[in-house]
């Protein structure tokens, strides 16, 4: 069986090419300002009816506490001792943002240059196919228990399925959970997302006049909220652009997958001649030490502008953490940082909107051991470890919820795909052979514990 796999799901990809067109049609942006809230409730239909088509007869549509709707089910293989695996995706996507910078139509799957292109093919509705390719490929013959849910307000990041999880903790219990909305080194290059960064997002606000004062009768000693806005933002970095807030570590160094620098520039669209910032390597700054970023101001434009004195300023500060960083120790120090590095006894608040803590993945237990032999085989060269910049605020409410699942990350995604940003595309061979790993995976699993 294992040897036919990879011949089965390699036969269904072009059936698969129109399933994924179907998908990427529907304008899932799970934002009703934007996109009405009917195209989300047919992607979920979508969703759910073909897994049920595949045995998950209890699929169903459950309503988060953000008002979104996942998709949940499961498929017992009628062994009460057999381990039991949850598959995840999202089937919300972002927004297209620009759409004249598109080289294609956003939600019209188009074959560019072997890829699939669309809001997302990647992120994360290729790993949705994946997963149903997988099955598909094992027909009857799957030897766990499964468990699905597909959410969709992930992009949103509104927390829905994070409350449902803690709410109704026995839905999804698993043995091992795979988190697909990740992905790879680059396109055949297999690997597993280990780390995590979380986050405290701030809003720094400066006030030092009543009002606006002429900048020729009062300028010199009166106050700029500006200037003193400037000054505290200043502070957050060094001159090599290492973020530098008093009592956060940056001596880490990062232990897996290294990022080649002229791969990170070109994946960042860096411009010629500019430096990258910080004083370790790239995978350091991203993976395993502190990052800031000014992420807006709020000030006077250039155009209409005045000759005044700006009495008040604002800016959202967003600070990223390694894991082995304490979330709140690390907010707690941005915002006494921000006050001790006020000038002039300026009056400054800070106002917290979000704080996330960060995730690493056990890389010691037999899912991840099975996976990994499971990649091996299925793209022909060993699996790497990737952290990931961003923050899955669900994977520490899995963590926390069931302690002794094993959490692995994974999917389609890797830097060509673009995901979040204009010209979204997949790599139509990452999903073919991410099926052929998820379904040796699943065959093999039964055994490994």
């Amino acid at each position: 069986m294992s040897e036919a796999i990879p011949e089965r799901i390699r036969a269904m990809m072009p059936a698969a090419r129109g399933e994924l067109a179907e998908l990427v049609a529907l304008r899932s942006v799970a934002d009703p300002r934007q996109f009405p809230p009917e195209e989300c409730a047919r992607a979920a239909e979508w969703v759910r009816g073909r897994f049920a088509d595949l045995g998950f007869a209890d699929a169903r549509l459950e309503r988060t506490p953000d008002g979104s709707d996942a998709v949940v089910g499961a498929r017992p293989c009628g062994d009460d001792d057999a381990p039991t695996v949850l598959l995840y995706a999202h089937y919300d996507v972002q927004p297209p943002l620009d759409e004249s910078a598109w080289r294609t139509p956003p939600f019209e799957l188009t074959d560019v240059d072997g890829r699939w292109a669309g809001r997302g093919a990647a992120d994360c509705k290729g790993n949705i196919l994946m997963h149903l390719l997988a099955l598909r490929a094992l027909a009857d013959e799957v030897p766990v228990n499964l468990k699905l849910v597909v959410e969709g307000s992930e992009e949103q990041g509104t927390g829905g399925l994070e409350r449902f999880v803690e709410a109704h903790p026995d839905v999804l219990r698993a043995d091992a959970i795979l988190v697909c909305d990740t992905g790879n080194a680059a396109v055949g290059r297999p690997a597993a997302t280990v780390s995590l960064r979380g986050m405290a997002n701030v809003v720094v606000r400066v006030r030092t006049l009543a009002s606006e004062v002429h900048s020729g009768m009062f300028g010199g000693p009166a106050p700029d909220a500006l200037a003193a806005l400037i000054a505290i933002l200043a502070t957050l970095r060094a001159p090599d652009g290492s973020t530098t807030i008093t009592g956060l570590d940056r001596s880490r160094s990062w232990t897996g997958e290294p990022y080649d620098t002229a791969q990170f520039r070109g994946d960042a669209g860096v411009l010629d001649g500019v430096d990258l910032l910080g004083d370790g390597s790239v995978a350091d700054e991203l993976w395993a030490r502190p990052a800031v970023t000014v992420l807006g101001i709020d000030c006077p434009p250039v155009v209409g502008s005045t000759a005044a004195i700006v009495p008040a300023a604002a800016a959202r500060l967003n600070l990223r953490i390694p894991p082995g960083t304490d979330p709140t120790a690390a907010h707690d120090a941005l915002v006494a940082h921000l006050r001790a590095a006020t000038p002039w006894n300026a009056h400054v608040e800070v106002e917290t909107e979000a704080v996330g803590a960060p995730f690493r993945a056990s890389i010691d237990g037999p899912a991840f051991r099975t996976m990994s032999a499971a990649m091996e085989q299925a793209f022909g060269t060993p699996m790497t470890t990737l952290g990931q910049g961003g923050s899955i605020p669900l994977c520490n409410v899995f963590a926390d919820t069931y302690p002794g699942a094993e959490i692995i990350l994974m999917g389609v995604e890797e830097p060509l795909a673009l995901i979040h940003a204009p010209n979204e595309s997949v790599d139509p061979r990452e999903i073919e052979r991410l099926a052929v790993a998820e379904a040796l995976f699943l065959r093999a699993y039964a055994t490994a514990r």
